[in-house]
């Protein structure tokens, strides 16, 4: 057998660096959804690579500029509570790719009324091992449904349709092989 052909028995299994890195990144996304939680700025930046770029539709940018996105819609609700759901992860050396599922409740205070908003939604990233650290180094979300009470309905009327789970056919932030494009 060449050098470097893997056998059919490694092909199936995945190895122990393949399930490390699983591990790592999977703590990376505990460490991001406790870091919206919180609203713990550094914390939420310490997941992202310096050269990282995010993709949510209604925003593009860096993640410095992503963290004060992400604490500027937050900091003024009485609760953020994010769950994670399934966490799929595709390692391929020192790049891998994943969709994490997520649930969020958020509560709203507007207008002098708590308005309750409920997400769920998927990540879909690209992360890099750099200096022995994995961290994202491209985040999109979508947000596959939403439910609110009564009370949020017009905040619903003004939301982009990129955030209702509106897709076209090729849209590329939620297919997680044109991340290997990039």
């Amino acid at each position: 057998m060449p050098k470097g052909s893997l056998t059919t028995r490694e092909k199936n299994f995945m190895t122990i660096e393949e399930l490390l890195a699983k591990q790592e990144i999977k703590d990376l996304v505990a460490r991001y959804m406790r870091g919206l939680d919180r609203l713990d700025r550094t914390l939420l930046r310490s997941t992202f690579h310096d050269d990282a770029t995010t993709d949510y539709g209604f925003f593009k940018g860096g993640p410095d500029e992503f963290v004060d996105m992400a604490y500027g819609a937050l900091k003024d609700h009485l609760a953020n509570h994010h769950m994670i759901g399934q966490v799929l992860i595709d390692v391929e050396g020192d790049v891998a790719f994943g969709e994490v599922y997520f649930q969020a409740f958020h509560r709203i205070v507007t207008d002098g009324a708590e308005r309750d908003l409920f997400i769920s939604g998927r990540y879909v990233d690209r992360y890099e091992k750099r200096r022995d650290e994995w961290k994202i180094a491209f985040r999109s979300e979508v947000n596959d449904w939403a439910r609110n009470d009564p009370a949020t309905d017009d905040y619903f009327a003004s939301t982009p349709d990129s955030l209702r789970g509106a897709r076209l056919p090729d849209d590329a932030i939620y297919q997680r092989d044109s991340l290997r494009k990039r």
